[in-house]
């Protein structure tokens, strides 16, 4: 898996974001008992999941194995089973050679330099399939199907066995992918952006493996301590000793587009979850910046604070939960209202995905509860 070659599907928004208000909350949920009535899904799903359910993210037509896993979680969060099935099944034909239960999803699909089409490279992202195997999980449980269950355990003991080590002074740690992030005796490639707590702590429940405990753990611990002035980094290194800021490539000692989803993260866990109080501490510095600045940055120095220009719109989408976890009233009104003022491109993949993330929790389409249990706008309860 190269870096480089996925950050251009970081670049993107949703499709109107204008639903920050609660007039936008009654329209974007007309029916708050009928699965499938979320106009950001609907929308997100015309531009870009094709008939067959793949996902098309880029100019080029590729695909990837996180945009599959995100179309199969905001299927789930609108309750949408039968397009849910179908992006599965493209996934699985296509990206696991058939066969999920066999092998991890190929991070890259698309047209190879011999124009066919097909897988581009075989290793995986452990992120996607992160979100693969929890919202498999959750879907078993919330629709009753046991084959859900089935494969969403499948995959999360091949995440475990393919994806993770047991590095020394942090214990089992979630790798960003099988191969070429793990050199025997270290330093390790981590990316913070790759561990939502709730996910961590929905698998622990829905396996029963203990495991998941220990990986929620030392993902908090990369999460916090890879922030040391409260701005988490795309990619950081750890050597056995503590963290390190990235010191190779262009995105060197910065929080961008990858980074961005940490602040996600952190906001959508319920008040009770376990290592929020923690996260949202460490992660305080960048609330106040919003807060003093009117937007967030595009991309920042962890270290120094340095930042470069306004962020697009998107990223306000994604900080509304991490704004009002933070109780910063004053800094969340105003990045709702550069939502209203500056709504995100309808073909911007990664932006459409932050705002259907952000927004979609600012509405109430979904929670997560203490256990990281999905609680869906559709279904109430566990």
């Amino acid at each position: 898996m190269t870096d480089g070659a996925r950050k251009p599907t970081r670049r993107a928004v949703l499709r109107g974001a204008a639903g920050v208000a609660a007039g936008w909350a009654a329209q974007a949920w007309a029916d708050a008992g009928t699965a499938s009535a979320w106009p950001a899904w609907e929308a997100f799903h015309r531009q870009f999941v094709g008939s067959g359910g793949r996902v098309t993210s880029d100019a080029q037509g590729q695909t990837y194995s996180e945009a599959q896993a995100y179309a199969l979680f905001f299927a789930l969060l609108a309750g949408d089973r039968e397009r849910f099935e179908r992006i599965l099944r493209w996934t699985e034909d296509n990206l696991c050679a058939g066969d999920l239960t066999t092998r991890l999803p190929a991070w890259l699909w698309g047209q190879r330099p011999d124009a066919t089409w097909g897988v581009i490279d075989d290793n995986a992202a452990s992120d996607a399939d992160l979100w693969i195997a929890y919202a498999l999980a959750e879907a078993g449980r919330l629709w009753n199907d046991r084959r859900y269950r089935a494969l969403g355990a499948v995959l999360a003991a091949r995440i475990v066995r393919e994806e993770t080590a047991d590095l020394p002074g942090l214990g089992p740690t979630l790798l960003p992918a099988p191969r070429g992030f793990a050199p025997e005796g270290g330093p390790w490639r981590l990316n913070p952006s790759y561990l939502p707590l709730q996910l961590l702590h929905g698998l622990a429940g829905a396996t029963g493996q203990p495991v998941w405990k220990q990986l929620a753990a030392s993902s908090l611990r990369v999460m916090v301590e890879s922030a040391p002035q409260g701005f988490s980094p795309d990619w950081t290194v750890y050597a056995g000793q503590g963290f390190q800021v990235e010191a190779e490539g262009k995105d060197k000692g910065q929080g961008a587009y990858n980074a961005i989803r940490v602040y996600l993260w952190a906001g959508t866990l319920h008040p009770q979850a376990e290592g929020r109080g923690p996260l949202l501490r460490a992660l305080a510095p960048m609330a106040r910046f919003v807060r003093e600045r009117g937007h967030p940055p595009e991309s920042i120095d962890i270290l120094t604070g340095q930042a470069g220009g306004p962020a697009p719109s998107g990223f306000s989408a994604a900080l509304l939960p991490f704004l009002q976890a933070s109780g910063e009233a004053d800094a969340l009104r105003v990045q709702q209202l550069r939502l209203e003022a500056r709504p995100p491109r309808p073909d911007a993949y990664y932006e459409q995905c932050l705002a259907l993330f952000g927004q979609g929790w600012m509405d109430g389409a979904y929670r997560f509860d203490a256990d990281g249990r999905l609680l869906p706008r559709w279904k109430a309860g566990p």
